[in-house]
């Protein structure tokens, strides 16, 4: 084989709690990830010409080392002695920087690719430790499906499936950081009110209950990124407006997605939606 194509699937988070800042610097984490249709392709060849060599169709993003499926692609290289060289080509889908992770996905994909790609045999477990090294959320990129996440992401427990729900995504025209959002996170404005009832929350996704999950879908990081721009507000109260049975900003956003009761009412839902210019839009499935 010389040749393989891998999908990179976006996730969104049901729920996204902060439990404590570590010594480290990092935050410590308590969240619900699924992953959804809305995805990424990752295309793998094999090259005579050594080194790696990535191209994107996304031409705002870079093209070297600073590129995490770039990083995926140089770890295995690295780790492995692999030979010859490794044509990348990224066909994005995915925003970027809207709590999706865009690029995390990328990474994970390269990862599995190569192991595909060269017959390594490796694990999934050794493939989500060495995906931790590129980033905190690429381990659940590389598992995937509806997954409790602890630690600062990489701990991850399967939950009961919760794919086949239809979903709109929204993500306004701005630029969010995750680390400013972290940096600008106070511990001590959160109440009991602000964080999501996990145990209560799991119970309502076994159930494949929207609107009893929709009353547990807490995000804390809406605290910060809702006050410092409105636009993710707004795009969040007009998801609800469009028939969301639940509606929850992803990872630090600004992306906001709204879960529905069935494909009609979310195809409606992503008409109203679509006629913001100011705003990207997609329909999609949990997977």
């Amino acid at each position: 084989m010389s040749y393989i194509e891998i999908p990179a699937y976006a996730k969104i988070n049901l729920s996204l709690d902060v439990v404590r800042k570590r010594e480290d610097g990092y935050h410590e984490l308590k969240m619900i990830m699924q992953t959804v249709s809305l995805h990424d392709t990752i295309c793998l060849e094999k090259t005579r010409e050594a080194g790696i060599h990535l191209e994107c169709s996304d031409r705002s993003l870079p093209a070297d080392s600073t590129n995490t499926a770039w990083r995926a692609a140089e770890l295995m290289f690295e780790r492995y002695g692999l030979a010859g060289g490794l044509r990348v080509r990224i066909i994005k889908r995915i925003p970027v920087a809207a709590g999706l992770a865009g690029g995390s996905t990328d990474a994970a994909a390269v990862l599995k690719g190569i192991n595909e790609l060269y017959d390594l045999g490796l694990d999934i477990g050794e493939l989500k430790r060495l995906g931790l090294r590129i980033g905190a959320d690429v381990p659940f990129c590389i598992e995937g499906g509806t997954r409790l996440a602890e630690g600062i992401g990489e701990i991850l427990t399967p939950l009961p499936d919760f794919s086949g729900v239809d979903v709109v995504i929204v993500r306004p025209d701005i630029a969010i950081s995750t680390p400013q959002v972290f940096s600008r996170f106070d511990m001590s404005q959160v109440t009991e009110q602000d964080r999501p009832d996990t145990g209560q929350l799991i119970g309502a996704l076994a159930k494949r209950d929207i609107k009893e999950a929709s009353r547990h879908m807490k995000n804390v990081l809406e605290l910060v990124t809702m006050r410092w721009h409105d636009t993710v507000s707004l795009a969040k109260g007009r998801m609800e407006k469009a028939g969301a049975e639940a509606s929850l900003m992803s990872g630090s956003g600004p992306s906001v997605f709204g879960l529905f009761a069935d494909q009609e009412k979310a195809l409606e839902a992503y008409t109203m939606l679509s006629a913001y210019p100011q705003w990207e839009c997609w329909i999609a499935k949990t997977v």
